[in-house]
């Protein structure tokens, strides 16, 4: 691990003096390049997000029963994408800035099973950890009709084996209930920001929940203790796992298919901004992926994070990635945005997607309550604070004009482009913990 001198590091990247500061920061990253150029640092490609793509086709109709709420979809887990008119409204009231583009909502808070864009790349890990090993014992065949696994012969099966995973809780969430249902014994390593209501949700479930009193980063190094002792368990690792990463880069060529169905297009007079709330980056780092795949160099993903836990802001400004923790400059890594609250980012994914981010910024906590509720008021919309994070980038994007002379972005293209908020969770958030939410701070 590299020994860190802050005194230099400070001296080297002058914005890291607000970042210390708790202040709100947006930087726009000068090393942004092409899809083509930026690819090889992936090293993942098209043929790998097809091939994940498959695998979900094939355990849809598994899904279709085992989880109802999916029914109506044949099995796929996708959300709506939809306009958020009234908040765009809002915003422009908030910041006194005009939006001149459309702004619209990805609705991942409200995937079915989990309720959470955790349900892209967890749920898709279990299954492709489960085909494995069905496929290997000679009980599953990739033309088989998968709902077989809901027979009980896969049910013994699977509990043979176990999965550990360390979260802050939603992919605690999306893990846990997906390998209880197939039937593998399950441990969630939850850090002291994850939510008792999830911890109460999985337990429900059948899962083992493992409660620490320190944060994300401990949490995974002893789920990953856990399962480097017993062979046949399972350990998701949330920072380095490329099985995570495709899960969620899947999303890219969905969007595409509803753009297409709403007839917008996204090209060079038409660009797209998304912006995506931001904990360790595998999530949102998987989403980018899929999304410059399916777009190319017309899509500009910016990453937003807590002021209290900006870990890969940190990570890819000092080009340090995951050898710094935000704990390492004396931030407590403490925030209301509890899928957020990380505090050394994926190095995988930070090394991987840093010359394919348009930008990073940070936001209060107080910024996000504040958001959660003007769009609650706005749209009727409800989500947990961390997914309103990707809500002011809009403003700073239409406020930036050295960035926007750079993409060669003038006024009349920009009122023409898209801005697409990643929404990542909230739709299984409990009546009174919602209300709390909102009395946190009331517009």
């Amino acid at each position: 691990m590299t020994v860190l001198n802050i005194d230099k590091l400070i001296s080297n990247f002058p914005l890291l003096q607000q970042v210390i500061a708790l202040e709100e920061v947006v930087w726009f990253n000068p090393n942004v390049t092409t899809l083509e150029r930026g690819l090889p640092y992936v090293g993942l490609g098209e043929q790998d997000i097809h091939d994940a793509s498959l695998r979900l086709q094939r355990f849809a109709p598994y899904l279709a029963k085992a989880f109802p709420e999916t029914h109506v979809t044949n099995g796929i887990i996708e959300s709506e994408l939809i306009d958020i008119p009234a908040m765009k409204l809002a915003l422009e009231t908030h910041y006194q800035q005009p939006i001149k583009g459309r702004l619209m909502m990805k609705k991942d808070s409200h995937l079915p099973i989990s309720g959470s864009i955790k349900a892209r790349g967890g749920i898709y890990e279990v299954l492709t950890h489960a085909e494995k090993l069905a496929i290997e014992a000679g009980l599953l065949c990739e033309g088989d009709d998968y709902s077989k696994l809901l027979e009980p012969e896969f049910r013994n099966f699977f509990t043979q084996y176990s999965i550990a995973v360390g979260s802050t809780g939603n992919l605690g969430m999306s893990i846990g209930i997906m390998s209880a249902k197939l039937g593998f014994t399950v441990s969630v390593h939850m850090s002291a920001d994850a939510r008792a209501w999830k911890k109460s949700k999985l337990r429900e479930h059948g899962v083992n929940v493992v409660e620490y009193e320190e944060d994300y980063g401990v949490a995974v190094e002893q789920g990953r203790k856990e399962a480097e002792q017993d062979p046949r368990c399972f350990f998701i690792d949330d920072e380095n796992s490329q099985a995570l990463f495709l899960g969620y880069s899947v999303a890219g060529q969905r969007l595409k298919q509803q753009f297409e169905q709403q007839h917008i297009s996204v090209d060079k007079e038409h660009p797209l901004f998304v912006y995506l709330p931001c904990g360790v980056g595998g999530g949102p780092g998987g989403v980018a992926f899929g999304l410059k795949m399916a777009f190319g160099d017309h899509v500009h993903c910016i990453f937003a994070e807590p002021t209290h836990s900006p870990c890969m802001l940190l990570g890819v400004h000092s080009g340090l990635h995951d050898e710094i923790a935000v704990q390492d400059l004396g931030i407590d890594n403490l925030t209301a945005a509890d899928g957020l609250a990380v505090g050394r980012a994926s190095g995988f994914v930070g090394r991987a997607m840093e010359r394919l981010l348009d930008g990073y910024y940070t936001l209060t906590d107080e910024h996000m309550y504040q958001l959660l509720s003007e769009l609650n008021q706005a749209e009727g919309i409800q989500l947990e604070p961390s997914a309103l994070a990707g809500m002011p980038g809009v403003i700073h994007v239409e406020q930036n004009s050295e960035y926007l002379a750079r993409l060669q972005i003038d006024e009349s293209t920009l009122a023409n482009a898209t801005h697409l908020v990643w929404a990542t969770g909230g739709g299984m958030v409990p009546k009174e913990e919602m209300a709390a939410y909102l009395e946190k701070l009331s517009v």
